[in-house]
């Protein structure tokens, strides 16, 4: 037991371990909520939530309505759990950094290239937020919907999807850093 423990407070761990849990959670999710994994969809339930008691007649479409319904829906709890089980992860690991100074812009290689400055950082990961779930709603879904629970089901769009992410993750490193690592 305490090798398991251990185990756990590692910073990282081996793939092929953290491949296999996923798949066990995977299947749990799809057992326990007859649901597959996916959280990009939470975010637009969670805005029609607000939307509605902000200004509900402009929230009160077909959209809504029936597709995206604002309650408190599965993947709603996902990404509640995504959270909180993150912050559990580092907070085991001793990695959690919450709070500490500096602690937003602790990475060298950011500094080195983009300065030491935290408003930079947290402002790239806000618009590269907004991005990625714009893009996820084009697409009908997110990284986990369909990478990882369409590679579970060997869907061929799961496999060109993440093929295509590296791809495109390799470019943009290519851009941002020019080079430099």
């Amino acid at each position: 037991m305490k090798q398991i423990i251990n185990y756990i407070r590692k910073d990282e761990w081996s793939p092929y371990i953290a491949g296999i849990l996923l798949g066990v959670v995977g299947v749990l999710a799809v057992w326990l909520s007859n649901s597959l994994l996916g959280a990009s969809g939470a975010f637009e339930n969670i805005a029609g939530l607000i939307g509605k008691m902000v200004a509900p007649d402009l929230f009160d479409n077909v959209y809504f309505n029936f597709i995206m319904p604002p309650e408190i829906t599965w993947s709603v709890v996902l990404l509640i759990g995504i959270f909180f089980g993150g912050m559990l992860g580092a907070a085991t690991s001793g990695t959690l950094k919450w709070g500490k100074k500096d602690a937003a812009n602790s990475d060298e290689q950011w500094k080195s290239v983009f300065g030491a400055q935290t408003w930079k950082r947290w402002s790239l990961a806000f618009v590269g937020a907004i991005i990625l779930e714009y893009a996820a709603g084009i697409a009908g879904g997110c990284t986990s919907g369909l990478a990882i629970s369409g590679g579970m089901l060997l869907a061929p769009s799961a496999f060109l999807f993440i093929a295509g992410m590296f791809a495109s993750g390799i470019v943009t490193a290519l851009i941002i850093y020019r080079r430099r690592y």
